[in-house]
């Protein structure tokens, strides 16, 4: 299971404080777009990462109104992967077939509520992960909810019985208190916030690897 921090922010100068932070300590940060549509929050535009000087790679979340208008803005140096939000979004096919065009991996995020059945079957074969939110999409500091494992168990079920490659992330509220359970349901990634950014990212790190090693 890869651990992955999470950017939720609306400050420049503080993204690129924890985009600091995660320096030397991991290969991969995802940093969470959200356009005040989607939810009333709203953070930072793509355009802030495009002066950032890092290694790291971008797994960008856009939590906004049609995804796709978004792709350009977000197709960066240390980009990897776009994730878009299906709530809003009107076509995913066409989505999906913007990103891979850019040469980027494609993403579909799913808000708590939002059933899997939601996904255009078509894409399952040409999607490298599926997000599902544990809390409600769009604020950090939210408590984990486990009626995501119901969720889970279903895609694993999609794997097996299309033999599908695409990755499982799950994100939102998730302490160490939840990760072996979500390492038993094969789990293959966890987006984890502030828990994780901080000063002693090292050691909350070292925490969290313990527990799936």
């Amino acid at each position: 299971m890869e651990i992955i921090p999470a950017v939720l922010t609306s400050d420049p100068s503080e993204l690129k404080h924890l985009i600091k932070l995660a320096e030397g300590n991991v290969k991969k940060v995802q940093i969470d777009i959200i356009d005040g549509v989607f939810e009333k929050n709203k953070t930072v535009n793509p355009e802030s990462l495009k002066y950032l000087e890092t290694s790291i790679l971008f797994d960008i979340q856009l939590m906004v109104k049609e995804p796709i208008s978004w792709i350009e803005r977000c197709v960066l140096a240390n980009t990897d992967r776009i994730i878009g939000h299906i709530e809003l979004m009107s076509d995913q096919l066409e989505f999906a077939e913007k990103v891979q065009s850019l040469g980027l991996k494609i993403g579909l995020g799913l808000d708590l509520d939002t059933p899997i059945e939601k996904i255009y079957p078509r894409l399952i074969n040409d999607i490298d992960v599926i997000l599902l939110m544990s809390t409600k999409a769009g604020f950090g500091g939210q408590k984990f909810q486990k009626k995501v494992f119901e969720k889970i168990k279903k895609l694993n079920k999609i794997r097996e019985n299309d033999q599908s490659p695409f990755k499982i992330c799950v994100d939102g509220g998730i302490t160490k208190d939840q990760v072996p359970r979500l390492q038993e349901l094969k789990v293959d990634e966890i987006a984890v916030g502030r828990r994780l950014l901080n000063e002693n990212i090292t050691d909350e790190l070292k925490n969290f690897q313990k527990l799936i090693s």
